[in-house]
């Protein structure tokens, strides 16, 4: 008797604390929970304006909407906690090459702690934080007035960290690129914290052929953050169990601008496509997380994504098949002004380059890599771009392609 009496207390308080975890609108914890881009200025095609609503031109955009706030706790021991992801991370930083942080991180210890790890590119990726302001600048040698670090202040930061530029302060990942960038180059996958973008780099400096320096950070706890757990709904939706996000399993099918972007999306709101009103157009953060990294055109012949999605194809700018660029909600602000924003590479990220020791005309080459996170005009003629833009000549598109999530 007493045990039954147990079990039905026991049942009695399951429902009574799950009814409360739904009535208080609590989401269930997830392995790899995507961190908000803390983005909260809304934006036209070129500067913040007040807060667009429900049918009104930019409605949609990244700071619209705010999941998963990101929270960090300095444990005053060199380490910082994020409380969303589950992280720990290296409060401080140390400059070496790729090959030397691999050695360390076997043999790195903090705070009583020996299973640090140098981060993956998601993980890294989840202290991007895009209320920052792009450190470029047209001499490359003076921080802007107003330039603002992409990531937060409990964690140590300085421009120039590992280099002669007020951007050179990559973060280094363990993610290594599958394919070659540059021409010939073995690549691995950073996030800059001065710029706020993901690119992959040179593990050897193109020019003197020793290791390329970077700006190290470790990283222990939470094993399954960045690894995703895909479930096709058989309904033209994918499901993400370790993120909570529930994904379109197509995409547009067409290129469009940004403004355009957001009003297709709530276009397809307002026809309830797939049983839906509350599709959004991912942020950078949101849409980065289901990059497959272990995924390239040119080893996989396949775009970096599961294939379990469904990627139109595209012709390149060399006219050969290829897959989009896809545009986020998160606009991309430089200290003039907000006129870009966010895409992810799920194709060559190409650009017009030419290699160190190479003579001649600039060449067409994937620079940055399939998973890269860059960004576009909001707005204009990509026409008007032939050489792309930047020190490696990015191309730019501006037209660029969507695919849509919503949270389960």
């Amino acid at each position: 008797m007493n045990a039954l009496r147990l079990a039905i207390s026991f049942c009695f308080l399951f429902l009574f604390l799950s009814g409360e975890a739904v009535g208080q609108g609590k989401s269930p914890i997830h392995p790899y929970e995507v961190v908000d881009t803390r983005q909260s200025t809304f934006f036209d095609n070129t500067r913040g304006i007040p807060k667009p609503l429900p049918g009104q031109p930019f409605f949609g955009q990244d700071a619209q909407f705010s999941r998963n706030v990101p929270k960090y706790r300095d444990n005053s021991d060199g380490t910082v906690t994020d409380k969303v992801s589950g992280l720990i991370w290296q409060k401080s930083y140390s400059v070496m090459t790729y090959t030397e942080a691999i050695r360390k991180a076997k043999k790195f210890s903090l705070a009583g702690k020996h299973d640090w790890r140098l981060p993956s590119i998601k993980e890294l990726y989840s202290l991007a934080l895009f209320n920052g302001v792009d450190a470029s600048s047209l001499d490359m040698v003076s921080v802007p007035s107003g330039a603002k670090p992409f990531i937060d202040s409990a964690f140590y930061f300085k421009y120039f960290s590992n280099g002669k530029r007020p951007i050179d302060t990559q973060l280094l990942s363990s993610t290594v690129y599958q394919g070659k960038t540059m021409g010939r180059q073995k690549t691995v996958f950073g996030f800059n914290a001065a710029d706020g973008h993901i690119k992959g780099y040179p593990i050897l400096d193109p020019r003197s052929r020793s290791g390329k320096e970077f700006t190290v950070r470790f990283v222990r706890g939470n094993s399954k953050y960045g690894k995703n757990d895909f479930h096709d709904n058989h309904d033209g939706t994918i499901s993400d169990q370790a993120t909570g996000l529930m994904w379109e399993k197509t995409d547009s099918g067409k290129g469009m601008n940004w403004q355009k972007a957001l009003a297709w999306v709530a276009q397809k709101n307002s026809e309830s496509y797939l049983g839906y009103k509350d599709w959004r157009l991912p942020n950078a953060k949101e849409l980065q997380s289901i990059v497959d990294y272990n995924r390239s055109p040119q080893t996989t012949a396949s775009p970096a994504l599961s294939p379990m999605f469904e990627v139109s194809a595209i012709k390149d700018e060399a006219g050969g098949e290829n897959y989009p660029f896809y545009w986020t909600s998160t606009t991309h602000k430089r200290v003039r002004g907000g006129f870009e924003a966010v895409y992810i590479c799920f194709g060559d990220a190409y650009g017009y380059f030419r290699p160190p020791g190479f003579s001649g005309k600039f060449r067409l080459l994937d620079v940055h890599g399939a998973g890269a996170q860059r960004t576009d005009p909001k707005a204009g003629d990509p026409s008007g771009f032939p050489q792309g833009r930047g020190p490696q000549g990015d191309v730019v598109r501006i037209l660029n392609y969507v695919r849509i999530v919503r949270d389960f």
